[in-house]
């Protein structure tokens, strides 16, 4: 990732190394799954003390979770969706 890249962009890359594949070639783009231009806005790096606690939405397979940090966590939705996972 470069130093002054975009979250969506980060999301996008990790998404793609995850699945082999280069950032162009993932279908659906991401801006299919949420607004990029908002997401990349509430983590603008000027304003770090108004970024969200934690942003989970759902992306090519995967359930992509975003701390305050702007850490990007990726899950296979087939996993986080797994019953026998369920924690009672």
């Amino acid at each position: 990732m470069q130093p002054n890249q975009s979250l969506s962009l980060k999301i996008v890359d990790k998404v793609a190394e995850r699945e082999g594949v280069q950032p162009e070639e993932l279908n659906p783009p991401i801006h299919s799954a949420i607004n990029t231009d908002a997401l990349d806005s509430l983590y603008d790096a000027r304003d770090s003390e108004r970024n969200p606690s934690t942003i989970e939405f759902a992306y090519n397979g995967y359930t992509v979770t975003v701390d305050s940090r702007g850490d990007v966590d990726l899950e296979n939705r087939v996993a986080a969706l797994d019953p026998e996972k369920t924690v009672v």
